[in-house]
């Protein structure tokens, strides 16, 4: 064999090695970069669920890899710069935590850097893979689809309250993928039943109380959109709603263990684990555009009975028992 060809195939070879074998020939561990359009304090279940994933492949941090963060802090605008920051870092993967723009700012950033996702929404119809069994390029991950459950939503809260005609929808209108996606669902779903709908939205923490003082006026209840901004100001969105007397239910991951009245969706900490085990695998030598992407199966019904009574709402014996938690 003549030596060009001989270094030729060696050059060829290392491409396929996988990423970790590579990082330790070099004298160094894998850097895995987290890019998440939240907060530190609201990321750190998902982080946590990331690196299960990577226990369950085998891949304890520090030894086998060690992690990078980046933190848009509710702030979109701040993604772009972030992500770049990653890639000039060298990162081997990007994991992004939480919502599809997350996904897309990556995806914008870099066709070599294998990315992996957690969002809500279809990533086919947001542009982010060609499809869910062949997402192609250099991404992949996983979707709970929370938001296209938008009329099963509907059906619960006309279950809780028969005699009710008319229910609001607070939505980040500038996370407009999956904000659509819900929109749509809610409104079919309520025109199917009869019911009028009012969208009413909330793009800062510092609008949300603007946004549902009163509302109990002219909404008999209320769906919170499962976007990053409301997963973050969980907190607030349930304090302002119980001061309004104002059912609520949504999808926001421990929506009811913050004083939301029903949540109803797939597990997001679940969903993050599989992120992990996908990402072991890619650092074991597998291509992210070759693994299909994941799709949240198991839903989970919960009610709060204390904010029930604290609002002065009866919750049906049928939907008590078909919820998989029940907060006394």
């Amino acid at each position: 064999m003549r030596r060009r060809d001989f270094v030729k195939g060696i050059a060829g070879s290392a491409a396929v090695w996988p990423l970790a074998a590579r990082a330790q020939q070099a004298g160094t561990v894998p850097i895995i970069g987290y890019l998440s359009q939240g907060t530190p304090e609201r990321g750190t279940a998902f982080v946590a669920a990331v690196r299960d994933g990577l226990a369950a492949m085998g891949l304890i941090e520090q030894r086998d890899y060690t992690g990078e963060f980046r933190w848009a802090r509710n702030d979109v605008d701040h993604l772009p710069g972030l992500v770049s920051e990653l890639v000039q870092r060298r990162v081997a993967i990007i994991v992004c935590l939480d919502t599809a723009p997350v996904a897309r700012a990556a995806k914008t950033a870099t066709t070599e850097i294998p990315i992996v996702f957690a969002l809500g929404n279809d990533p086919v119809k947001s542009g982010l893979v060609d499809s869910i069994n062949h997402p192609g390029g250099n991404i992949t991950g996983v979707s709970t689809m929370n938001t296209d459950i938008g009329a099963k939503l509907v059906g619960l809260l006309h279950e809780l309250l028969p005699t009710a005609k008319r229910l609001s929808l607070l939505v980040n209108i500038e996370s407009a993928d999956s904000a659509r996606s819900l929109i749509t669902g809610v409104q079919e779903g309520a025109l199917a039943l009869g019911l009028q709908t009012e969208l009413v939205f909330a793009s800062k923490v510092n609008e949300i109380d603007p946004a549902l003082t009163g509302l109990a006026a002219r909404s008999q209840a209320l769906i919170v959109h499962a976007d990053a901004l409301f997963r973050q100001a969980t907190d607030k969105v349930t304090t302002v709603a119980m001061r309004e007397k104002l059912p609520t239910l949504s999808s926001l991951p421990n929506f009811t263990n913050a004083g939301g009245l029903m949540g109803y969706g797939s597990d997001f900490i679940e969903a993050h684990r599989q992120v992990g085990l996908y990402v072991g695998r890619i650092l074991k030598g597998e291509k992210a555009g070759d693994l299909p992407v994941q799709l949240g199966v198991k839903f989970t019904f919960a009610i709060n009975l204390k904010t029930a009574r604290a609002i002065g709402v009866d919750i049906p014996p049928t939907l008590l028992a078909r919820a998989d938690a029940v907060i006394e």
